[in-house]
């Protein structure tokens, strides 16, 4: 295998580009290969969470003046941190103190944004509408990626980056289950009107909101504000940098990205009925107003101003961790190696992160400091610890069979954490340790 090797990557997903930006600056050749038929296709309108260990790996793999777009087009950042009850009582409400640093600091984006950030600069790299079906290895070793359109390409390392469903994983590890987390999400958009946002106080309206019910039902309200207006140009307030990074980012052109307020609310699996995966739009929104008839009217009433053609049920899988395999020249990242569920918010970071330190690693095979096997073999032995630790933390955040979902037992531990919670609230000293705590924990991911 040559000492700089053609890299083959099969989904053009937050991971899969995010490598493709680290391969090209080190130097190494690469190919994106997406299913997707064009860059504005799939669902990608919706809030991720870019933690400070996501934004290392993207600062690591973007060209500096990437970097800096990213940072641009990113959502007004959170000011408060609610925990709420089903009747819009706050439990505990934590001001967040502005962190302006580029990189330590926790971020929100649209999913479209991202993919529209990361795409720019990758045009002649990235081919879309290139369905992948399966590979074979070449009697050199290398190995060859196969499309249903009946095309081909080969290269000396393929990396699965085709997210949960990944058609990689099922060939090269075909052991590596994925199974239901017992838990389904349904995932919706309000644009940002005056009616809308009437209907929030301003602690919701400026923070990131979760609300725990009876039942083990849970809601997230987040509202993205993003520094352009309706018809894509940068706001009257943002000027300077920002104001010209916006207007001169061609991304803007592909992204129909606006204001809007994020919900997603969850239950245990049996709560739905059995046909709710094949829901969609005001027919969903309603099964959530009849799940939630004794919350508050304004949460109701957001429920009702639903855009229909966002509001989507996701039943939520997660990995079952395995032992690291024999390392060969096809390897994984993200969901398709390791995917979690939004319990710990980590999903994307982590997929991030996989790719910073696989194109690292890629990149010290090209200057001789270890072979291309020896890449990837460290790549995997640390990737396996780290992703699968993140896969069962997020499980227990997140679980089907948590003491929340449970009949009897779940009011009672409900009622414990609104008191234990409450009590923070209202003292000073414990209330500043917990956002100390909260803060620190999304920068110490390592």
């Amino acid at each position: 295998m040559p000492s700089s090797p053609h890299v083959i990557v099969i989904g053009a997903g937050t991971g899969g580009m995010c490598l493709a930006h680290g391969l090209l600056q080190a130097g190494i050749s690469v190919a994106v290969y997406e299913a997707d038929q064009t860059r504005k296709d799939g669902l990608y309108g919706y809030r991720v969470g870019i933690d400070p260990d996501g934004s290392r790996a993207l600062a690591a793999c973007l060209p500096p003046e990437l970097y800096d777009v990213f940072v641009a087009t990113c959502a007004r950042a959170p000011r408060y941190f609610n925990i709420l009850t089903e009747r819009d009582h706050p439990v505990l409400s934590l001001k967040l103190p502005p962190d302006t640093d580029p990189i330590d600091s926790e971020k929100s984006v649209s999913r479209m944004t991202l993919r529209q950030v990361l795409l720019t600069g990758l045009e002649r790299v990235v081919q879309f509408n290139k369905r992948f079906t399966h590979y074979e290895h070449e009697a050199d070793g290398r190995v060859t990626a196969y499309f249903a359109d009946g095309t081909w390409a080969t290269g000396d390392v393929l990396v699965a980056a085709d997210g949960t469903g990944s058609r990689v994983r099922k060939q090269y590890l075909p052991h590596a289950e994925l199974v239901e987390a017992g838990v389904i999400s349904v995932a919706a958009k309000v644009p940002v009107t005056e009616q809308s946002k009437a209907l929030l106080s301003r602690e919701i309206f400026e923070g990131l909101s979760l609300v725990f019910a009876p039942k083990g039902y849970f809601n997230i309200f987040h509202v993205m504000e993003f520094k352009w207006d309706r018809e894509g140009h940068a706001k009257q307030n943002i000027g300077g940098n920002e104001k010209d990074l916006i207007d001169n980012w061609p991304g803007l052109l592909y992204d129909n990205t606006r204001d809007y307020i994020n919900w997603g609310f969850a239950a245990a699996t049996h709560r739905f009925p059995p046909d709710i995966m094949k829901m969609r739009g005001t027919e969903l929104a309603n099964l959530v107003l009849d799940m939630t008839p004794d919350w508050a009217p304004n949460y109701r009433e957001l429920f009702r101003l639903t855009e229909p053609s966002t509001c989507f049920p996701i039943n939520i899988m997660t990995s079952k961790p395995i032992p690291q395999w024999e390392t060969t020249n096809v390897t994984l990242i993200g969901d398709a190696i390791h995917t979690m569920t939004p319990g710990r918010g980590v999903g994307a970071n982590t997929a991030l992160r996989d790719a910073a330190l696989l194109a690292k690693n890629l990149a010290r095979a090209v200057t001789g400091e270890m072979t291309v096997h020896q890449a990837i073999r460290d790549y995997e032995t640390q990737m396996v610890k780290y992703g699968f630790d993140a896969v069962k933390e997020s499980l227990q955040q997140q679980g089907g069979d948590g003491m929340l979902h449970k009949p009897v037992v779940g009011r009672v531990a409900l009622g414990a954490m609104r008191s234990g919670l409450r009590l923070v609230n209202h003292l000073p000293p414990m209330k500043a340790a917990f956002t100390k705590n909260l803060l620190n924990s999304r920068k110490n991911e390592d």
